[in-house]
């Protein structure tokens, strides 16, 4: 029995061990696809990590989906890949590392930086140094007013494409660190820029524009503000062509009318102005279509050609041909005037500010300026304005030395080339006295004894801007009506020259005159 006992339990043992052998196996196998399955994993999702494309471009600054762009905001010395802007982005940074953390607000520069178009990039390059100046007099030569200004380069991609994305992002920087107090720059009056402004004045963020002149891009109209916040620095195109027709004496049987169809925010107003001066025409406007991408090329070349035939089929007693078009479209109707058939007679082509744009452009025939052919063009500003001759009121030589001397003392800190024809484009000019209304605006909306003022009470300082508390702008006076438009400002005429530069002719008025010395606007 007891041997029975002892087989009976070895069997039962082996049994038992038999049981664990097949388990352990199973467990072991189990275990050994569960490792294979988490390593097969792992390695997918590293993989995945590794072949992810990096859309980051500097802190701040990142390529959209499908887009080779790098969009956002930079606070370094990022140069979006434009070499040409380098030494002024670096002055810039150099400028914010100098602020006390606490002491400042800040000021985003809106603008296309990743344009492509050689001329853009030169006005962009302009009015990033003509903020920095502005900065930097800001920081250092008011008196220790606070708050302190740092500035940063804002990018909505080179036709504005991506304002939603940066419109996000700049809000977010008003309630962080950084502290956003206004939104100045903007570019060029455009569908897409005109929906980013309705945006961020909607959220609540002031903006100052600089170069923008289109009346819809402008509150004021029909009694409404569609922009509350909105400021702007340059007169807007009624306001322009109505200093050119005190300037030019147009009349409607002496002009014809060249406009782009169907326009931009830019084109179709300054086309409404200039159709109003010239009412009563015994000829029909001419339109032209450029591509939607107005920076390029296009076809409108051959439509200018056969236009210069209508140009020359006019009776004798037209001299003069009124242009609402961008700049690319204008150096192409320049060119085709160059080879017209009637170059024994003479015409002055009158337009609005995109003529800035040719001082710099390579591709201009200069030579069509010597066959009976003038360009003017309103100028937002030009650096001879107020040096001879200028009026008593509505700016002055003084405070045009203003710039002169701060441009001397940038030197010592390079901000990229600035030549003696760097101001004449005007870009500079506008946008320093665009930041410095900005810094006018934060300064006066903060409470004595505060360092920041409330984001709402910026945008609420601009109806006040005029009488004794104007800004005395490089560019004229500022005085801004209860909608935030500047009151009679000077408009330079500017005449293109052969050489490719431009020659001041004479400072016009909105009103006809110059502001009396309160420069307040009537009701």
């Amino acid at each position: 029995m007891a041997d029975g006992g002892r087989d009976s339990g070895g069997g039962r043992g082996s049994f038992g061990r038999w049981l664990r052998e097949i388990w352990e196996i199973r467990l072991y196998r189990y275990v050994a696809v569960l490792v294979a399955a988490a390593l097969v994993t792992g390695a997918f999702f590293a993989a995945r990590a590794l072949t992810r494309e990096d859309r980051s471009c500097a802190p701040g600054v990142s390529r959209p989906e499908g887009s080779d762009e790098c969009v956002g905001v930079t606070s370094t010395a990022y140069d979006f890949g434009r070499p040409q802007f380098r030494d002024a982005v670096r002055a810039i940074d150099r400028e914010n590392d100098r602020l006390k953390e606490g002491s400042y607000v800040t000021v985003a520069l809106m603008m296309p930086y990743t344009a492509t178009t050689a001329s853009t990039l030169s006005d962009i390059l302009h009015e990033v140094q003509g903020a920095y100046l502005a900065q930097s007099e800001a920081n250092h030569t008011s008196n220790g007013q606070a708050p302190a200004i740092r500035l940063v380069l804002a990018n909505p991609g080179a036709t504005s494409a991506h304002w939603e994305r940066l419109v996000d992002q700049l809000e977010r920087m008003t309630t962080g660190p950084e502290r956003l107090r206004a939104v100045a720059g903007v570019g060029m009056s455009t569908e897409d820029n005109k929906r980013a402004v309705a945006e961020l004045t909607r959220r609540g963020i002031p903006v100052i524009g600089a170069s923008i002149t289109a009346d819809d891009l402008a509150n004021g109209h029909g009694g409404k503000d569609p922009f509350p916040g909105l400021a702007r620095v340059s007169p807007t195109n009624t306001d322009e062509a109505r200093a050119l027709a005190s300037f030019a004496k147009v009349t409607a049987g002496r002009a014809l009318l060249v406009y782009d169809k169907p326009g931009d925010p830019y084109t179709r107003t300054l086309q409404t102005s200039f159709a109003a001066l010239i009412k009563g025409s015994p000829y029909e406007p001419q339109p032209f279509t450029p591509p939607a991408d107005r920076s390029q090329e296009g076809t409108t070349a051959n439509t200018f050609r056969q236009i210069t035939h209508l140009v020359c089929d006019t009776s004798p007693e037209t001299d003069t041909i009124l242009f609402a078009g961008r700049h690319t479209q204008l150096r192409q109707f320049i060119n085709a005037l160059g080879g017209r058939g009637c170059q024994d007679r003479r015409f002055t082509l009158l337009t609005g500010d995109e003529g800035s744009y040719l001082t710099g452009d390579r591709q201009l025939d200069r030579t069509a300026l010597t066959r009976n052919l003038s360009v003017r063009y309103t100028a937002l500003a030009h650096p001879d304005a107020w040096t001879k001759g200028a009026p008593a009121t509505g700016g002055s030589a003084r405070d045009a030395a203003a710039l002169t001397s701060l441009l001397e003392r940038a030197v010592r800190e390079p901000v990229g080339p600035v030549g003696p024809t760097a101001l004449d484009d005007g870009q500079l000019i506008i946008a320093y006295d665009a930041l410095r209304l900005a810094v006018h605006g934060i300064r006066e909306a903060t409470p004595d004894g505060g360092t920041v003022p409330s984001l709402a009470d910026v945008g609420l300082q601009w109806p006040q801007v005029k009488g004794s508390l104007r800004v005395s702008g490089a560019s004229g006076w500022i005085c801004l009506d209860v909608h935030g438009n500047p009151y009679d400002k000077a408009v330079p005429i500017v005449e293109l020259t052969p050489q490719g530069a431009s020659r001041f002719v004479r400072i016009a008025w909105p009103e006809g005159r110059p502001p009396a010395k309160e420069c307040l606007p009537p009701s």
